[in-house]
């Protein structure tokens, strides 16, 4: 069984760290802007200028069932619909707005298809909520919001009441966790200190903390709803998950206070914009995709990849290549990613590679990130195992024992492993070595 201690978490996330691969998606009314979901705050674009992305939303090629298919074949388990993004438009049916998908040219729950069909695939499912609206009337102008330059945003701003806003959230949340079944993983975005420059007049200081949203109370209308059900740390109070974006890991993050491991998840994109940008063309490499995915298991961590659907409902081409690349290498490889964790620290990777590890201690996944040509030394493995093999199609991977090798203060030194890299794995995207423990 593997060593490293958990830390103890409100909710259910056992499946979780076994599932390891999830898939994020963000969609809504900036996705006829084509030009990322930020568009509104970046531009500053004036609601009556901005409700022309309402007035025309009408995801034709929408087709829940088809997003839950790619999803399974690319190897993910769990998926996480933007039910609110900051822009305020929500994918649902709710009472307390008519800023909602039912009053679009589509007029249907978007998130009502979303849960049916990932469900019959037999995917988990989690709701992003923003907690950032800058649609609502009562959510104050701060240093996100797109009216904060206007001559008169001072004025705008005056009379708008936090506690009702953070009431609506609350009557929101209810509503998401009531009407769809089960939940698996709530997943709010975010708070933000106050910026010491920002004008006298923003309440708050400009900024939104837990004490704004209201966080305890969120939290309690989600745990009374769903027990089990997993939240992430981004309205200022940590609960089960650790979220780290647009970034990798250097290690396993712990908690300060006890040094226990936390759950953790990192989210990217398959370019640099989570809603879907036409003209954004720095799409990552195959092999950068994979080696996402890997490192973040070797550092006991899950990855959430996001898919931000165009104005009609559909994946584009680049995002279904993406996809494909995953398809594939889980396809043959997916045992070193489920049930896997970070090795055991006896376990040192040699260059040029990550490892992950069975929970259950039995096998060692060796990762090949880089050319290894020839072959690689593994001291630390030497005489702690009885078999290995290439993972994607079980051929046997063939190594010498006791072998001299260079020390880390180039020393010649006794008892080294060798392992010789099969020709054909240098062709490979990320292939792996599956090594049988004793």
């Amino acid at each position: 069984m593997s060593s490293y201690v958990r830390k103890k978490t409100p909710g259910d996330t056992e499946w979780f760290v076994h599932d390891r691969f999830g898939m994020f998606i963000h969609f809504g009314t900036y996705s006829l802007s084509a030009r990322h979901e930020w568009c509104k705050t970046k531009e500053f674009i004036p609601e009556e200028t901005y409700q022309r992305y309402f007035d025309h939303f009408n995801p034709d090629l929408y087709d829940a069932r088809e997003w839950a298919r790619k999803a399974k074949a690319a190897g993910m388990k769990y998926a996480v619909l933007t039910t609110k993004h900051h822009e305020g438009f929500c994918l649902f049916d709710t009472k307390y707005t008519d800023y909602n998908v039912m009053n679009t040219p589509y007029g249907k729950d978007i998130v009502r298809e979303f849960v049916d069909a990932f469900r019959a695939e037999g995917l988990k499912v989690g709701f992003y909520y923003s907690v950032i609206d800058w649609h609502h009337p009562e959510f104050p102008i701060d240093q996100l919001h797109p009216r904060r330059n206007d001559p008169d945003a001072e004025e705008q701003d005056r009379g708008r009441d936090m506690k009702k806003y953070a009431e609506y959230m609350r009557n929101q949340l209810a509503e998401l966790l009531t009407n769809y079944g089960k939940i698996d993983i709530l997943w709010f975005d975010y708070s933000y200190p106050a910026k010491p420059d920002n004008p006298a007049w923003m309440q708050f200081g400009g900024g939104k903390l837990k004490e704004q949203w209201e966080s305890e109370k969120l939290i309690e209308v989600a745990r009374r709803l769903m027990p089990d059900i997993i939240i992430n740390d981004r309205i200022d109070i940590p609960q089960d998950l650790s979220t780290p974006e647009q970034r990798q890991a250097g290690t396993w993050p712990r908690d300060k206070e006890t040094g226990e491991y936390l759950t953790w998840e990192t989210c990217h994109t398959f370019s640099n914009t989570w809603g879907y940008a036409r003209d954004e063309h720095s799409w990552k490499t195959p092999k950068m995709l994979i080696d996402l995915l890997t490192r973040s298991v070797a550092l006991g961590g899950n990855l959430i990849m996001n898919v931000g659907p165009t104005g009609r409902g559909n994946f584009d081409a680049r995002a279904d290549r993406a996809l494909e690349v995953y398809a594939d290498w889980m396809r043959l490889n997916a045992r070193s990613i489920y049930g896997c964790t970070m090795a055991e620290p006896e376990f040192v990777a040699p260059a040029g590679t990550v490892l992950t590890q069975s929970v259950d201690g039995k096998r060692l996944y060796i990762h090949l990130q880089d050319c290894q040509f020839k072959g690689f030394h593994f001291p630390t493995l030497a005489g702690k195992f009885t078999y290995m093999q290439l993972l994607n199609d079980a051929s046997e991977v063939i190594y010498q024992e006791n072998l001299k090798a260079y020390d880390a203060a180039g020393n010649l030194e006794d008892g080294s492993l060798f392992i010789r890299t099969p020709a054909t794995a240098n062709e490979l995207i990320a292939p792996v070595i599956e090594v049988f423990l004793k």
